[in-house]
């Protein structure tokens, strides 16, 4: 059949012939070549981006820079040491009443300054005058019995040495007249005890201070057992300030403390605002293992309020003056890998880098130990653009002011006792 034909005649054809080896290799030279002419524009590519680079950092190298210079001085620096401070009242008062009874009525306004013996609030003092008067008529009642008794003490006296009474009757009479003087001074008693209770009906103010929010209101009964109290009394003229310093910076205060008065200057958070300015009172009895620090106390007139119980505060020591050191602006130091370093313009307007050595800080400038010389000039601003031997054109920097400045003034809250 032809169907059948057909289909014998396309199983018999004969398959592909395999590629021979050197058709492999032919076409494995030819992947090899187009990888190397990849490779060759990619390199080329990388040289050309390099070189034009270079090119620019040459043309580049060859503008000068403009920076801003400060001059190296010569002066006198104060030297302080600064801590973290709380302030802190002398005398915080939280007043009781000493006796029971209703409020009457209150003396004083909240936030008032009031003075030692200041009358603050007054509580019913009726009951306590009835005891008074209560007191007083039994002492009348055992003085005339006490009269009494000796009237006839003194006749079983008379009696007794002309032989006509007893002595058991005079004995007898004389414990009488004693149980009457026993009562007598229990009346007095009692009458001082009446009249310190009329006394403590009147709430007074025991020191000078600012009084807090009130506690309670009038019309309330109050009791001595109150755990809460009346109202809180804290003084604020003078106020104490207890901040920390170093260990390390014990003995220079210890020795500045012993020939003349150390000077405390106390700034708000922002360390900006003079707050006010005391003196150096004491300094603790041990240093404080777990930081390092030993406690001083400082005391301020606080004459503006301007410091405040509880009040976190920065707190600067003065400790002396150095006089003649070399100061340069913060700004012109910076840190490298082999230390801090300053940029020095010289006359051919090259920047060059001089390595330096920091005392100390304060506020905006920096005192240098060794490293620079007065009259010299470093770079203050544009500093990040330079590398040594950079071509520069200078500028004089604008000074910036020291937060030492206490132009600030001190911080007037307006409430005066």
């Amino acid at each position: 059949m032809p169907v059948t034909e057909d289909m014998h005649t396309t199983s018999d054809s004969p398959t592909e012939a395999p590629k021979s080896p050197e058709h492999k290799r032919h076409i494995g030279l030819w992947v090899t070549l187009i990888l190397l002419a990849i490779a060759a524009a990619i390199v080329y590519q990388v040289m050309m981006r390099a070189r034009s680079a270079e090119n620019t950092k040459n043309a580049n190298a060859d503008q000068p820079i403009s920076v801003g210079i400060a001059p190296v001085i010569k002066t006198n620096v104060p030297y302080y040491l600064t801590g973290l401070g709380t302030v802190t009242a002398y005398n915080t008062v939280t007043l009781h009443t000493r006796v029971d009874g209703q409020i009457m009525k209150v003396y004083f306004r909240e936030g008032q300054f009031v003075h030692a013996g200041d009358l603050l609030a007054e509580i019913d003092p009726r009951p306590y005058q009835v005891a008074l008067d209560q007191a007083q008529g039994q002492l009348a009642k055992d003085e005339a019995s006490q009269r009494d008794a000796r009237v006839d003490l003194n006749r079983y006296q008379t009696l007794w040495q002309e032989g006509i009474g007893t002595k058991q009757q005079y004995d007898s009479q004389a414990a009488t007249v004693g149980q009457y003087d026993g009562a007598i001074q229990s009346d007095q008693a009692q009458i001082a005890s009446a009249k310190l209770n009329l006394t403590y009906c009147r709430v007074t103010s025991p020191i000078d201070g600012r009084v807090g929010l009130r506690l309670v209101d009038p019309g309330n009964i109050v009791h001595a057992a109150d755990t809460n109290g009346m109202l809180v009394i804290t003084q604020m003229q003078p106020i104490a300030v207890d901040f920390t310093v170093p260990e390390d910076e014990l003995t220079e205060v210890v020795q500045d403390m012993r020939g003349r008065q150390l000077t405390v200057e106390a700034y708000g958070r922002d360390n900006n605002v003079m707050l006010g300015t005391g003196k150096l009172l004491t300094l603790d009895n041990q240093i404080d293992t777990t930081t390092g620090t030993i406690k001083l106390k400082s005391e301020f007139a606080n004459p503006k309020l301007s410091l405040w119980p509880n009040q976190f505060v920065n707190v600067r020591l003065l400790l002396s003056e150095r006089n003649g050191v070399i100061v340069v602006p913060t700004a012109a130091v910076q840190k490298g890998s082999q230390g801090t370093f300053v940029y020095l313009v010289g006359a051919d307007n090259k920047a060059d880098v001089r390595p330096v050595q920091v005392d100390f800080t304060e506020g905006n400038d920096s005192v240098i130990r060794e490293g620079l010389t007065a009259g010299q000039s470093v770079v203050v601003d544009g500093g990040d653009k330079l590398e040594p031997g950079s071509v520069v054109v200078t500028h004089m920097s604008k000074p910036s002011g020291s937060s030492s400045d206490s132009s600030g003034a001190n911080a007037d809250t307006g409430l005066h006792p």
